[in-house]
């Protein structure tokens, strides 16, 4: 009887037991959630239920902001979700002005050197001066405690109307400006000069909502000293607002020239053709591209090279073509979607194939040879092809040349130079007055003898003579840029050792 009653309630045990797991599977099958394969409701219920069941708090901005920039990401390598500081820095920087003091800094030696005072702006309205060494911005030190860079930029800028004390360094001197910040102009056109009697240069930076204007400006002024042709280059230049593209490629084309045209699954074709009033549709122009000439950049040296109205000089360019549209949140956020591919004139998609190593296809290019040879290039590995290629030259690079741009050893040397040769060189605006400056100041010695005391950088018997001309215009162009010329001094001066410049001065 015992025994049993034993086994009745072992098996009643046993049978409570199947019970509870029945119930607990009923449960698993009641929270199983239907989602369907090409819906985004399984997005809602991850967060849903993140709400509903996670053992801590959550931080719903953390989450949000993360979600975004996975699930644009996940499209392809240039959809993007930008944060509000990331919008704001982007926006400011294509709409052609920011906030700030006006000035372009250096950093040759943890200690930030001014390198040049913007026209009109805030500084040069208060004093500051190139060569001045950034010690403190109000009671915070960024000098000579490897503070980064970009802290330090956002430190400096603010919004206009509000106040920044900017302690520096002039020669022994230590002088406080206290600077209400204003709203600084970005140039896109960086320098724009005759390289002899007939020829002019214009380098392009980025095509932001002033390129047009900027670009009218600087042809007109080449065209009044004599210019016949034109060299653009946009080696470097990653692009920016489509529009802007369309609208230089217009001064150039003759009426109803196809510019470009853009296509997507959610937008009809829609073409860009040219009005025929361009200012420079008789004017010889040449384009310079690199392997980071892309976007806008592509859009204007392919409308340029269909119609016959440029020649292109370098390397095969970097294959973006597809076209991102902003979408803004009311938090400041905003995403920019790609929403259309666009076509050269003869039909060409640019766009390289997308890639697990697509941020390092140009690296690529390194190992494949095409950076070296012409005919490793292909036209469905993305990009445009050069009319004329210019392979990397890899003779120049020795083992001192590398050593000091490691050390960044000729930036530190123009701003020591610049230290005790202030006042002449500040009153230098005249290129030829500038060239022979530089010829008479003796400034190879005096470069070695400062690498050599400074980082105890020598060069090797014979070194010296492969690397001497490259070496020198590096530094004759770092000094240079401390005159009132600029980036034009800097610029016209790295030139003469450029061969991609040199192949477009040949004649066709």
């Amino acid at each position: 009887m015992k025994r049993s009653s034993l086994l009745v309630a072992l098996l009643g045990i046993v049978i409570g037991l199947l019970i509870a797991l029945l119930v607990q599977t009923l449960g698993r099958r009641q929270r199983t959630m239907r989602v369907g394969a090409a819906d985004w409701r399984k997005v809602e219920l991850i967060l849903q239920s993140i709400d509903d069941n996670y053992v801590d708090s959550v931080d719903r901005k953390k989450v949000t902001e993360a979600v975004a920039a996975a699930a644009l990401s996940a499209l392809d390598p240039h959809s993007s979700y930008m944060p509000p500081q990331v919008l704001e820095e982007t926006e400011a920087d294509l709409t052609g002005n920011f906030d700030g003091i006006g000035i372009q800094f250096n950093v040759p030696n943890d200690t930030a050197v001014v390198i040049e005072v913007i026209p009109g702006g805030p500084s040069e309205k208060i004093g500051l001066q190139p060569g001045d060494r950034l010690l403190k911005v109000d009671s915070t030190n960024i000098a000579g405690v490897h503070f980064p860079q970009d802290s330090m930029v956002r430190r400096i800028k603010g919004a206009a109307g509000s106040k920044v004390l900017v302690t520096v360094q002039r020669d022994r001197e230590v002088i406080p400006f206290e600077i209400t910040r204003g709203k600084i102009p970005t140039w896109s056109v960086d320098a724009a000069f005759m390289v002899n009697d007939t020829t002019g240069y214009l380098r392009l930076s980025k095509f932001s909502r002033t390129t047009e204007m900027e670009f009218i400006k600087a042809c007109a002024e080449l065209t009044e000293s004599g210019m016949r042709e034109l060299l653009v280059d946009l080696r470097d230049n990653t692009g920016g607002y489509l529009d802007q593209a369309c609208k230089l490629s217009n001064l150039f084309l003759p009426r109803r020239a196809l510019i470009v045209y853009l296509e997507g699954r959610h937008r009809k074709r829609e073409e860009y053709r040219a009005d025929g009033r361009g200012p420079f549709q008789d004017l010889d122009v040449k384009v310079l591209v690199n392997e980071g000439s892309a976007s806008a950049s592509e859009i204007l040296a392919g409308a340029l090279q269909d119609n016959g109205r440029a020649t292109l000089v370098g390397r095969r360019t970097f294959g973006k073509g597809l076209v991102q549209e902003p979408f803004f949140f009311s938090d400041n956020s905003g995403m920019r979607i790609t929403v259309a591919r666009y076509y050269t004139p003869s039909g060409r998609c640019i766009q390289k194939p997308y890639s697990d190593e697509y941020e390092y296809e140009v690296l690529r290019r390194y190992e494949s040879g095409e950076m070296f040879h012409a005919d490793s290039m292909r036209v469905e590995k993305g990009g445009i092809l050069p009319d004329v290629f210019v392979p990397v030259d890899t003779t120049r690079a020795g083992q001192f040349f590398v050593a000091c741009n490691r050390k960044a050893t000729a930036m530190r040397f123009a701003s020591a130079f610049f230290d005790g040769h202030r006042r002449e060189l500040s009153a230098i605006d005249d290129y030829g007055q500038l060239l022979s400056y530089l010829d008479r100041a003796g400034l190879e010695q005096k470069f070695l003898d400062f690498a050599r005391a400074k980082d105890g950088l020598v060069p090797k018997d014979g070194e010296w003579a492969s690397d001497r001309q490259y070496m020198m215009t590096q530094v004759q162009a770092l000094v240079g840029r401390y005159s009132k010329l600029g980036d034009k001094a800097y610029y016209h001066l790295f030139l003469q050792t450029d061969d991609i410049f040199k192949a477009a001065m040949r004649p066709d």
